[in-house]
């Protein structure tokens, strides 16, 4: 089983790479993975990617693009991206012919996001999408989940307030990423995420990772709060055990 910290991502929002290397340098026996994302990702290219792989080993970047196209447009980006990253992400929203392409076509582990965190019910309703889905948020989590595991998926990105159910319908070998954390001591200002949980929820609920970004990167002291996130995701653990 992975220790407590290995199952921490760090998101990386930030704006340049000096502030990214900062963070990593506090960090980098603090957490399992360190995510890059549109922000940071724009603002360095591929080759701030490669230097992150190179200095932290394989299999230790998340990169959350959700990239969004036509299968061949995707496949397309994802060959210009290093084998070094642990996980990419693409929406679920491109169907299960598409993403069934995309996981033909890529060496890459693919994670599907299901419904954006920051999205609520009302959200889906003015989007147009049946009641069936808007009375039941989790509903359609899992109903997605369900198609990127028939298509091939390594996981889903799911609040973790569908944590549980996405791991009763699809079982112990699709990984659960849970952003979207909000822990009861890291206040977040201006906060845009809607569908929150704790650490400690997320991880008892069957999430596999989380993903905490603001409540670590805002705190005085950056190694403390992982490591307040850290000991929130082994009671978890063990209590989900």
């Amino acid at each position: 089983m992975l220790p407590a910290k290995e199952r921490l991502i760090f998101a990386l929002d930030v704006a340049d790479k000096a502030a990214a290397w900062r963070h990593l340098e506090l960090l980098k026996n603090e957490v399992g993975l360190f995510k890059v994302g549109l922000e940071l990702y724009l603002a360095e290219g591929a080759g701030f990617l490669q230097n992150l792989t190179d200095k932290l080993g394989p299999q230790k970047v998340f990169l959350d693009l959700k990239l969004y196209d036509i299968p061949a447009t995707v496949l397309g980006a994802l060959k210009t991206i290093t084998t070094g990253v642990a996980l990419v992400t693409v929406p679920s929203d491109l169907g299960p012919t598409g993403l069934k392409k995309i996981v033909a076509g890529t060496a890459h582990n693919v994670l599907a996001v299901t419904v954006l965190t920051s999205n609520a019910a009302a959200d889906l309703q003015t989007l147009g999408y049946k009641p069936e889905y808007t009375e039941n948020l989790t509903r359609l989590v899992v109903d997605r989940a369900k198609m990127a595991q028939d298509a091939g998926c390594r996981g889903v990105v799911c609040s973790g307030r569908e944590a549980a159910a996405v791991r009763k319908a699809c079982g112990e070998n699709l990984l659960v990423v849970c952003p979207g954390i909000r822990p009861d001591w890291g206040e977040v200002a201006g906060d845009d995420q809607r569908r929150i949980v704790t650490p400690y929820e997320a991880i008892r609920n069957g999430a596999d990772y989380i993903v905490v970004g603001r409540p670590i990167r805002a705190a005085s002291d950056q190694v403390a709060a992982a490591r307040r996130v850290a000991a929130e995701i082994a009671r978890g653990l063990q209590d989900r055990a």
